[in-house]
């Protein structure tokens, strides 16, 4: 996938080959995620972390946080534990999601979901034990960067994970379950908690341990923002239009569960637009960092366009 985007009137269209970044930078961080989990005693519970932290997906949000970093004047070796910390906190969102207490599902990125392999107490434990050794990684691992950017960061994760972020979006979620006048304020509520949250953090994170300033930190923020909520009327689309195949897990979830969604509030077409304009809105974010914002602008487009 080759993106043309226009930087702006005072700059050359400048092109960029997304399927080459992506492909570059998710085989970096495969080894690192690899290398972060090796199996010692007990050796269950770390066979059980590793079934679904490498078990494949898009990587995109650890992908995020190192362009972020990069966009910022940061190097990928410095934000590459952080990277590492938020794909374990992303996988053990979905091991704990797909439980039967949750949504109850069979598959993930086209396997057995983690209790289908281990059993739900295993399964449960599994997602424990990533989210917190997510955060003794970033403490322990991250080099050449200054304490204080380390601490912002983590604690910037804490919320995002947190009742403040994914575990607040995710009570409201199940609260909401089989309702049928959830409102499209509280459904924007679960989705930038539940889902935007930990995807703002990639990309604010990876810029907190450049040392941003405060304005790109918002900046990114808002981008981030955007973005995260693009994905999520994608996601609910492709519930609706794509096959089991083509997401690697179940598709109709949604409906089968009775769950209010941006398609069932706005209709596909609508839906589309919506997202469609919020990529637009999150890439005028960049303009002011000129070509660096290239993958972010080139993944931002990505989100709309995405098939699974």
């Amino acid at each position: 996938m080759v993106l043309a985007t226009e930087m702006g009137s005072s700059q050359p269209e400048s092109s960029f080959d997304l399927s080459t970044y992506l492909a570059k930078r998710k085989e970096a961080i495969e080894v690192a995620l690899d290398s972060a989990l090796p199996v010692i005693y007990p050796e269950k519970i770390y066979e059980a972390m590793r079934y679904s932290l490498l078990a494949g997906g898009k990587r995109l949000r650890p992908i995020l946080c190192l362009a972020s970093c990069e966009l910022a004047g940061g190097t990928t070796s410095m934000a590459m534990p952080t990277a590492c910390a938020l794909e374990m906190i992303h996988t053990m969102s979905l091991i704990h999601d797909d439980l039967p207490a949750m949504d109850n599902d069979d598959y993930r990125r086209g396997k057995l979901t983690n209790h289908k392999v281990y059993g739900d107490d295993i399964a449960i434990l599994a997602g424990d034990g990533l989210l917190t050794y997510a955060f003794e990684f970033i403490a322990t691992k991250t080099e050449n960067v200054p304490p204080q950017q380390v601490l912002q960061t983590i604690a910037h994760l804490g919320r995002a994970a947190g009742v403040g972020g994914l575990i607040g979006g995710q009570v409201v979620d199940v609260e909401s379950e089989g309702k049928t006048d959830v409102s499209l304020e509280t459904l924007n509520y679960i989705h930038a908690h539940k889902t935007g949250a930990l995807l703002e953090a990639c990309v604010v994170c990876g810029a907190i341990l450049a040392s941003a300033s405060a304005a790109d930190l918002q900046r990114l923020s808002r981008f981030a923002k955007n973005i995260g909520l693009a994905f999520q009327i994608i996601d609910d689309i492709l519930d609706i239009t794509a096959t089991q195949e083509e997401l690697g897990k179940t598709a109709g979830k949604d409906v089968q569960a009775g769950k209010v969604t941006y398609p069932s509030l706005w209709g596909i077409e609508e839906s589309h637009r919506q997202a469609s304009q919020l990529v637009v809105d999150a890439k005028a974010q960049l303009a002011v960092f000129g070509s660096k914002a290239l993958p972010l602008l080139a993944i931002a487009d990505f989100i709309t366009s995405r098939s699974n």
